[in-house]
């Protein structure tokens, strides 16, 4: 496949949608046996209220038709305890809910050991030709107001197409998998240099990976170029732990992560419902 024309940008177009926040926490258990029992149980009611709040995303009350919006998972490892997902609208509503969950007397035992921040992405190397390529056959430059313009109007038809994608609801899984991970750009390797056209095919054929595995994975990327330390967050979301193994290592031998990823740190974690958090608290998942 020849490249598209220099002429066009070599960023791929993107859709966004819901703002994401994870939180990775320690908790501590030995401050935690030193409270009274009554004063335990206090503490465990009112968090509980306080995070099903948050689960559907309403600072005052509970709505159980609500979409899940915050998840709680019990965390595996030596990186932490619980690991808080959340999905909002805006980086000020995740703001609010880190406020929100300060003022719970159980944060007084959490230590956030971690965090990260971002933005659930759809990359569109598919379609990004198509729209750049429509836009120079209207006889539209690049960069100019009426390129802008058509631009912007073929994003807005995605982001309508795909507003469930975009805006999902935390997936009623079991398991949680969370990994960061970047694109090399290196003196050797780097991907952001690598012909438009040849990112695009690697991103259709690793693509097509990930699909095989859509009715046991849920999968959420998100974007973090200039809000976290790495360029994108992966979620995978599933009953069976053993497919994130099975998926992670059949991606590696494609060609855009064997030779272009670099990943961080794998959280695993095991969902817990939020009415159980007291059963938590005495050992008990």
């Amino acid at each position: 496949m020849s490249d598209i024309s220099p002429a066009f940008p070599p960023v791929p177009l993107t859709l966004e949608g819901s703002f994401l926040l994870h939180q990775f926490f320690r908790f501590d258990w030995k401050a935690w046996r030193a409270r009274a029992a009554p004063e335990r149980k206090k503490i465990v009611a009112d968090a509980t209220a306080a995070l099903q709040r948050l689960e559907r995303a309403n600072p005052k009350e509970t709505n159980p038709d609500a979409p899940i919006q915050t998840a709680l998972f019990s965390q595996l490892g030596h990186k932490g305890d619980l690991i808080l997902v959340h999905f909002r609208d805006s980086l000020e509503a995740l703001n609010q809910v880190e406020l929100d969950l300060a003022q719970t007397k159980l944060y007084d035992f959490l230590d956030l050991r971690h965090s990260y921040v971002s933005i659930v992405e759809l990359g569109l190397y598919e379609s990004s030709r198509k729209t750049y390529e429509a836009a120079t056959a209207k006889g539209f430059e690049a960069h100019t107001p009426e390129w802008n313009a058509e631009i912007a109007a073929s994003l807005q038809r995605g982001s309508d197409a795909m507003a469930p994608r975009l805006f999902p609801t935390v997936p009623e899984a079991k398991y949680l998998c969370f990994y960061p991970m970047d694109r090399k750009r290196g003196e050797q390797v780097n991907w952001y240099s690598v012909p438009f056209a040849d990112r695009q095919r690697m991103m259709h054929e690793h693509g097509l990976i990930g699909r095989r595995y859509g009715d046991v994975v849920k999968q959420i990327i998100s974007g973090s170029i200039g809000m976290d330390d790495w360029e994108w967050g992966v979620d995978l979301f599933a009953d069976d732990p053993v497919v994130f193994k099975k998926l992670i290592y059949e991606m590696r031998f494609d060609e855009v992560s064997a030779v272009y990823a670099l990943f961080g740190q794998f959280f695993i974690g095991v969902r817990l419902p939020i009415e159980k958090l007291g059963g938590w608290l005495e050992g008990k998942l």
